[in-house]
């Protein structure tokens, strides 16, 4: 198991360099697929395959650029290793199942959304579409029971946000509701609901501590992105779910009606 652990934060660092890359060069409107080579975006330098190495490469260059010296941003190794801990998290939870497959395939979206908004305030309806295929495909192997859940999942999470969008005649952006539809296909109809009560009282949380810092004042129209919240509420629900609502169970009339785990996970 620990081997298992090993290797999937090895990979998850690797992801985590990938979609660094996918979600800043979408921002820019570049290619992030095919021939086209990174490089550094001070002097143009074609960076070679010793200074993509993840983490290790930001640590060897001292987080500079090799040719010109510019500063390369922490936010790379900062990704990496953030993607490296969700892989492992992941496999230590789950192991190696379906389950697993669907968590990471989620946290992928989770990531690349929570970066595109942070750093412009966009969601890319292909970032959160794609893990929602890719689920509903993995979810087959739950037989009717598991699309099911994962049909309710898509259209709870996209219609939460629907309504709120209409009820506040656009108050929201419409890349939140596709972003969460995509994500309640990975999740399911009960985390995505635990997902969307956690990412909202996670950001309400943040918020109030950068009001009372003054990082952000009240009434001068200061945008927070919410994606990053939600995201941390949907990741919490994957690795958590299970034992969150076998704790509701015992608070709860009908709590057979309320334990639940990916219905897909043999």
């Amino acid at each position: 198991m620990i081997e298992q652990i090993i290797i999937a934060g090895i990979l998850g660092a690797c992801f985590g360099s990938f979609l660094n890359v996918a979600a800043h060069r979408s921002i820019q409107g570049r290619k992030w697929w095919g021939s086209e080579r990174s490089v550094c975006e001070s002097c143009g330098h074609v960076l070679s395959a010793s200074e993509l190495i993840p983490v290790v490469s930001w640590l060897m260059l001292r987080g500079k650029c090799r040719k010109c010296g510019a500063k390369i941003s922490v936010r790379y190794i900062f990704v990496e290793l953030l993607c490296a801990a969700l892989a492992a998290m992941i496999v230590a939870r789950w192991g190696i199942s379906w389950a697993c497959a669907a968590a990471c395939v989620g946290t992928c979206g989770l990531v690349v959304n929570s970066l595109t908004d942070f750093e412009a305030g966009e969601v890319f309806d292909l970032f959160a579409v794609i893990p929602g295929v890719i689920a509903m495909l993995l979810r087959i192997a739950g037989g009717k029971a598991g699309l099911l859940d994962g049909l309710y999942g898509a259209l709870a999470g996209w219609g939460i946000f629907a309504a709120i969008i209409i009820l506040t005649r656009g108050g929201m952006g419409w890349g939140d509701a596709v972003f969460m539809g995509g994500m309640g296909a990975v999740l399911g109809l009960r985390f995505t609901l635990l997902a969307f009560y956690l990412g909202v009282m996670t950001g309400g949380a943040c918020v109030l501590v950068l009001l009372l810092i003054g990082r952000v004042k009240w009434g001068r129209g200061d945008a927070v992105p919410l994606v990053p919240f939600l995201a941390a509420g949907c990741f919490i629900a994957m690795i958590y779910g299970p034992e969150i609502f076998s704790y509701l169970a015992g608070k709860l009339i009908y709590p057979e009606a309320f334990i639940t785990v990916w219905p897909f996970n043999n």
